[in-house]
This record gives C-alpha cells, structure tokens and sequence, in this order.
C-alpha cells in the first residue's frame, strides 16, 4: 500500500446476498475510492456469527461477496479485499479494546436493542460487544476515513471515543478516524415496502434485487413493485413512496433527474415505468453478472486474491497490534 495516500476501511456481512441497494448505496462508491486512497474492503465473517449461520452457506456467501466485491470493479490490486477471520489481530485488538470500552457505552447501542429484539432466542455476548469488535476492525489499519451510512454512525463515534481513551491514557497510538461523506449514494427502499430500506435479510423474496439474480428475476420482481393508486410518475417520498423509490432507482443507474424522470414518463402507465426500470436495472448490473460468472470458473485466481489479501492485511494489522499490546504491558514476543 502506498504511505502518502489516507487509509479507507469498509466492510460487508456474509449473511445473505449484496442487495441493489448496497450496490447503489455504497459499493458502487466504493469503486470511484481506489485510485485516491489506500483502501481496506473486509468481508466481515466475524461479525456474521453473532446471528446463528449455516456453516457451509456462511463460507460460500463469503465467497460470493469476495467475488462480487471484484464483478462491481474492486481491484484487488488495488485494494486489500480480504476475509476477517483469516487475519486473527481483529479478535486480539478487539479483546484489548473491550477492556476499554464501558458496560454503559456498549447498552446505547440501537443495533444491539434491535438486533435483540429480533433474535431474542439468542442474546449473546458477542452482539453486546460488536461494536467493540468493529471499532478494532478500523483501529487496527490506523483507518483516516470510514464510509458509514446513517446506521453505522453510533458504531464509528465509539470507535473514535475508545481511541481518544487509549491515546490520553498511553500516548498517540490510534489514529482517530473520520466519516468519510461520499457522494450521496442512492437509498433504495424495499420494493414491497417502501417505507423500509432494502435488506438482504428481508424474508419477502419480492422485496429486494439481489446482484446476481437474473434478468428474468429482476423484471418480474419490479413488476410486483408496490406503488400506488393515482398512476402518476412523480418524486413525493411522503404521499407516492413506492414511486419514488422507482424513480430513485432509475435516477441511479441512469443519471437521470427526478425531473426528467418525470417528463420521460408523464401521460403514461406504472406498468410501462416499473418495466423500464427493470430493464435498466439489468443493463447496470449486466457487465457484473459476466464478471462474476467468470469470477466462479477461476478458483486458482480467487484462492490467490484470498490468499496474498490475507498476508497483506496481517502485515499491517500486526504492527498496529504489536504497538498496543507494548503499551498496555504484555511481553514481548521472543523470536
């Protein structure tokens, strides 16, 4: 990685599929990031298992989303595309780290309280000490900037507070990371509920566009779109929700205004505008879905990227470890 330029840390759940909305949302973004900053995308299986998974389909969805990661246009040349688990310094750091953060702190957090709610069968430790876990997750590549989204802000804020803590009690040894403000990435809403972002871990199939479904899939899916009743194409998020998540949608992939949206389609019907946003949606995607096709016949290349990613993140991540595990005491490591 290149010193001069600033450290961007960002990273997914293998827990399901990326949805459009991610694509839009961020990953998209993340893209036009590469050649500015030195950038860490990391697929964050650690944090997967705080909700039970499927072993087997944990490893092949973190497969899938390493390669959709590479099909969207993340060189992983360029960038430093890796599996959390395969760099252990995430759950060493984030064992110091919690020795540091207060009972207090970690209870605000909305994502443990809905997260709770959700799966009150199984309240375990570590949905209590997530946020202690992502806040090593950044520490750990003396991260500049981190692009976070509304949900993630209370996350990021943490992890600032618990680096000012270790700083004023040992000396400069985290950088304290910003939120990274990108362009404002589209925020796509779910297509059987508009009121509600998409989610890859909706249980409606309807209501969110995977990266790789299929065309077919894609269409049929907008033409079950939830609308409304006064069949005009018009941005009013308050009175026509589900319209103007279409229209937002297309505005995305085609970069169009609100405006022109509007004039294209005005006199005519939602079944010609749901249609031609369907159709859109798989020319965007189009290019993506053959890379990630050639992506799943290489497993010599992606075993490669797996691998020399790894080494390159443990490089970095252990010499911010080997810093913090000097400053609170422990032995060094005789060789």
């Amino acid at each position: 990685m290149e010193n001069e330029k600033k450290v961007i840390f960002s990273g997914m759940q293998p827990s399901g599929v990326i949805t459009l909305g991610n694509y839009l949302g961020a990953l998209k973004n993340w893209t036009n990031l590469q050649d500015e900053y030195n950038c860490l995308y990391c697929i964050v299986d650690m944090h997967a298992i705080t909700v039970r998974q499927d072993p087997a389909t944990l490893r092949k969805n973190a497969r899938n989303l390493l390669m959709q990661y590479i099909a969207a246009g993340l060189d992983p040349e360029k960038n430093v595309i890796y599996y959390q688990s395969h760099v252990p310094a995430h759950a060493e750091l984030a064992w110091i780290l919690n020795c540091y953060t207060y009972m207090g702190e970690l209870s605000r957090m909305t994502q443990f309280k809905e997260k709770s709610s959700k799966h009150a069968e199984n309240i375990n430790s570590g949905l209590f000490t997530y946020p202690t876990l992502m806040a090593a997750d950044i520490l750990l590549f003396q991260t500049d900037l981190v692009p976070v989204g509304v949900d993630q802000k209370q996350h990021l804020e943490l992890a600032r507070d618990i680096a000012a803590r270790f700083n004023n009690l040992y000396s400069d040894t985290f950088k304290i990371p910003e939120p990274y403000i990108s362009k404002v990435g589209a925020k796509i809403m779910s297509l059987q509920d508009p009121t509600k972002k998409m989610s890859k871990s909706d249980e409606d199939n309807n209501a969110s566009i995977s990266l790789i479904d299929d065309p077919d899939t894609i269409i049929r899916k907008f033409k079950r779109a939830v609308t409304d009743s006064d069949a005009l194409v018009r941005f009013d998020q308050e009175a026509k929700p589900g319209i103007s998540n279409l229209m937002t949608i297309y505005s995305a992939v085609t970069g169009m205004s609100m405006e022109a949206i509007q004039n294209e389609f005005e006199g005519k019907g939602y079944g010609d505008f749901k249609m031609r946003v369907g159709e859109a949606v798989v020319e965007e995607l189009r290019p993506l879905h053959k890379r990630f096709e050639e992506l799943s016949k290489d497993k010599a290349y992606i075993d490669g990227i797996i691998k020399k990613n790894a080494e390159t993140a443990n490089y970095l991540a252990t010499k911010t470890l080997r810093k913090v595990q000097k400053k609170v005491g422990f032995p060094p490591v005789v060789r």
